[in-house]
C-alpha cells in the first residue's frame, strides 16, 4: 500500500525555463512544504501540449497529490502551447527540448539532482523522445531515474494513425481538430477557433473525401493533421517524431501502462517489447480494463468490478517509491508484467507477455453465416467440404463502428445488435463447458475470395452470454491490398487477457467495414486519405471455410 501523504503543497508557482536555442518554456512548479530548510527532493516532470494546468487530470491525480508525497512536480507546456514561446510542431521539438528540460528540472532549487517523468499519450510520447535524446548526447538518460509513459504511440504511424493499412478516420479528424482549435485559440483567431470547435459535433463531415474534411484543409496552418494525412508512408516524418528504434540500452526503468480498449495499445505493447529486449533497466507492463480516456473500469456494458477501477496513482507512487528513494515495491505491484484478466476483476501476473500455445476453432456452418442466427460456428474440427460464406458491403449503410478502441465511448459493448446484421459473418461455439482464459494475441487466418484489387476486413471477438448478449473481446481491422495474400489472410487480434465462464460462448464477427473508425474501401487500390466516399462499390467477399486448409481462429488459452 502506498505511504500516507506527509507534505502541505501550496498553490504552484510559475517557473521558467530556456532551451538551448532560447526559447522560454513556462511550468508549474507544486513544491512540497518542509520544516526542514535543507531538506530536498526528487522532481517528478510532465510535458504536454493542452495547457499545463490540465495536467493529465482526465486519467491521473491532480499534481498536488503527487506533491504531497514528497516530490517536486512539474507541469510544462511544451513549445508553442500553453504560456511557452516558440512554434509548435508535433513531437518534432520534444526530443532535444525534452532533454533540456530534464536537465534543467534536476537542478531546480530543493531538488534532489533526480527527475522521473509520468503522464499519457501525448504526454507519454515526450518522455520516451526526451530519454531518447540524453541517450543520443551523453551515452545515458540520466538524471533520469524513472519513467511511467501511459498509452503511448511507439511508432506513430503503425500503432496510433493507422490500423491494419487503414487510415482512421474519425479517431485522427477528432483529434486533429482540437489541436488546430487550440492553435487558433492561442493565436487569437477566434473565426477559426470557433469553427473548428463546431467542427467537432460532425466528425467525420460530410466532404467528397472523407480523409479531407474541408474544415481542416481551410485551417490547414493550424495542427497537425495535413502533416499526418499527407505522409501515407512509414519512415521519414514518422521517424523523425516517433521514440521507436532510438532507446537501445536505455538504463533507466520504465513501466509501461495500457488499456485493452485503448487504439494505442499496440505501442504500449511495442515500446515494452522492444525495450524489455535491449535496455539496460528493468521494464515492466501493466494493462487495465480501460479506454484512453476512462479509466474507471465504466463501459456501456457495465463497470468491470472493483479490481477494474483505476489505482494509476498508487501503481505510479509505488513506482517511483523504489527507484527514487529505494523502497520496495508492493507486492501487489511486484510482477514484471501485470494483466487485468477482463470478466474475471482480477489481476493476472506473468514474469513476460504472455504467449502460450494456442487452440484453434475451425469456421463451420451452411453459408449462411450473415442472415441466419446460428448457421456460423466455432468447432474443434473443420467441416469436411469446403463452404463458402459470402458477406456484403453496401456503401450506403456500412457496419457501424460498435465500442472497442475506436468508437466513443467505446469499451465493452452489447453487439448482438450490429451481429444481427445481414453484413457481419457470426460464428458461434457451443456454450464453454469450462471456465477458459485468454491471454496473449489471438490470431485468425480467413481464406477470402473477392473480386475487387482490394478489401477491407474487420474481425471482433467476443462473448456471448446466456441471455444472448455479445460483449466484444478484442478486435482488428485490416486492409487487404491488391498484392497481398488472400489465402489465408492472418489477422493478429488486439492483444487481451479475458476469463470466459462456463456457459458462454465465443463469437468471431467479420464485416467490410467499421465506419466510422475506418474509410470504406473502394476497391481498387486508393490509399484510404484519398479515397472518394462515392467511389466505394458495392462489395462482396467470400470467407472460406472447412474442407482442407479452412479458415480458423487460433485463441492463447492458458492451462487451467
Amino acid at each position: 500500500m502506498a505511504r500516507a501523504a506527509r507534505f502541505h503543497v501550496g498553490p504552484p508557482e510559475t517557473v521558467h525555463m530556456e532551451t538551448r536555442d532560447g526559447v522560454r518554456l513556462d511550468a508549474d512548479l507544486y513544491r512540497p512544504d518542509s520544516e526542514d530548510p535543507h531538506a530536498t527532493f526528487p522532481v517528478l516532470l510532465m510535458r504536454q501540449p493542452y495547457g499545463r494546468r490540465i495536467a493529465s487530470t482526465v486519467v491521473f491525480a491532480h499534481p498536488a497529490w503527487y506533491a504531497s508525497h514528497g516530490y517536486i512536480v512539474v507541469i510544462q507546456d511544451i513549445r508553442g502551447r500553453g504560456t511557452s514561446d516558440g512554434a509548435y510542431r508535433l513531437f518534432q521539438n520534444d526530443v532535444e527540448d525534452g532533454a533540456d528540460a530534464v536537465r534543467w528540472a534536476a537542478t531546480l532549487p530543493g531538488a534532489d539532482g533526480t527527475v522521473a517523468m509520468y503522464g499519457f499519450s501525448y504526454q507519454g510520447v515526450t518522455q520516451m523522445l526526451a530519454a531518447a535524446a540524453l541517450l543520443n548526447e551523453s551515452g545515458t538518460a540520466q538524471p533520469l531515474r524513472a519513467l511511467a509513459p501511459a498509452m503511448i504511440g511507439y511508432g506513430i504511424h503503425d500503432d496510433w494513425v493507422y490500423e491494419g493499412g487503414s487510415f482512421y478516420l474519425a479517431p485522427n479528424i477528432g483529434w486533429g481538430i482540437q489541436m488546430a482549435a487550440e492553435e487558433a485559440r492561442l493565436a487569437g483567431d477566434e473565426e477559426a477557433y470557433l469553427e473548428l470547435r463546431r467542427g467537432l459535433g460532425a466528425v467525420p463531415p460530410g466532404d467528397p473525401i472523407p480523409a479531407r474534411p474541408a474544415l481542416l484543409e481551410r485551417y490547414a496552418s493550424y495542427g497537425h493533421y495535413q502533416d499526418w494525412v499527407n505522409q501515407p508512408a512509414p519512415g521519414g516524418y514518422w521517424d523523425r517524431i516517433s521514440p521507436a528504434g532510438r532507446l537501445q540500452g536505455l538504463d533507466v526503468p520504465v513501466l509501461h501502462v495500457g488499456g485493452w480498449y485503448d487504439l494505442m495499445l499496440p505501442g504500449t505493447l511495442a515500446g515494452y517489447r522492444e525495450l524489455a529486449g535491449q535496455a539496460s533497466a528493468p521494464q515492466a507492463l501493466a494493462i487495465g480494463p480501460w479506454t484512453h480516456m476512462n479509466w474507471t473500469g465504466w463501459h456501456p456494458a457495465g463497470r468491470a468490478g472493483d479490481a477494474g477501477e483505476s489505482d494509476i496513482d498508487l501503481m505510479l507512487l509505488a513506482w517511483f517509491e523504489h527507484w527514487m528513494k529505494g523502497r520496495p515495491l508492493p507486492e501487489e505491484y511486484a510482477a514484471p508484467v501485470r494483466l487485468y484478466a477482463l470478466g474475471r476483476d482480477d489481476w493476472l501476473d506473468f514474469d513476460a507477455f504472455p504467449d502460450p500455445a494456442t487452440t484453434t476453432f475451425f469456421l463451420g456452418g451452411d453459408g449462411r453465416a450473415a442472415l441466419v442466427s446460428g448457421s456460423g460456428r466455432l468447432q474443434a474440427s473443420p467441416d469436411e467440404h469446403a463452404v463458402s460464406d459470402p458477406v456484403v458491403l453496401d456503401p450506403w449503410r456500412p457496419t457501424p463502428t460498435t465500442g472497442g478502441h475506436a468508437d466513443h465511448p467505446g469499451g465493452r459493448v452489447d453487439r448482438s445488435e450490429t451481429d444481427a446484421r445481414s453484413d457481419v459473418l457470426t460464428f458461434t461455439s457451443q456454450p464453454l463447458g469450462e471456465t477458459a482464459t485468454l491471454a496473449g494475441i489471438p490470431v485468425a487466418e480467413l481464406h477470402c475470395r473477392c473480386d475487387l484489387a482490394s478489401f477491407d476486413l474487420s474481425v471482433v471477438l467476443s462473448e456471448v452470454m446466456p441471455d444472448g448478449r455479445a460483449i466484444n473481446i478484442t478486435e482488428s481491422y485490416v486492409r487487404v491490398g491488391p498484392d497481398d495474400e488472400r489465402a489465408p489472410a492472418r489477422i493478429e487480434l488486439r492483444p487481451v487477457a479475458a476469463e470466459i465462464a462456463k456457459g458462454t460462448a465465443l463469437r468471431l464477427s467479420v464485416a467490410l467495414a467499421s465506419f466510422p473508425a475506418h474509410m470504406m474501401n473502394t476497391g481498387d487500390g486508393t490509399h484510404s486519405r484519398d479515397a472518394h466516399l462515392m467511389d466505394v462499390p458495392i462489395t462482396t467477399v467470400e470467407v472460406v471455410h472447412g474442407g482442407t486448409g479452412g479458415s480458423r481462429v487460433l485463441l492463447p488459452l492458458l492451462e487451467n
